[in-house]
């Protein structure tokens, strides 16, 4: 794979309640990543980015929301979010990774 693509493939990471209890109970975080990426790509992706080993990833297609804007109705983008489980013992740390 090429490794601009990996570079490219995992946009955020999320944090809420849910991810944080997750993260907490199973090992996994979640991240937010390209519509188009695979669960290949997403692994390549996150063993690159923070040098860790992954078990395993399963993704999701969020749908958009429809949102109301005065009189006319929106809808907001569609977007993939991809569960990251780690393997035993590995652990990402992203309030410290964001401050290096």
């Amino acid at each position: 794979m090429n490794q601009e693509r990996l570079m490219q493939v995992i946009l955020a990471p999320i944090v809420s309640e849910k991810s944080t209890m997750i993260a907490d109970k199973n090992q996994q975080v979640a991240f937010r990543v390209v519509g188009d990426a695979t669960k290949p790509e997403i692994k390549a992706a996150v063993e690159l980015l923070f040098n860790v080993k992954v078990d395993a990833v399963t993704t999701l297609n969020v749908k958009g929301k429809v949102k109301r804007f005065g009189r006319s109705f929106g809808r907001r983008k569609d977007w993939k979010k991809a569960y990251v489980s780690l393997a035993e013992g590995q652990e990402i740390d992203l309030t410290n990774a964001a401050a290096e």
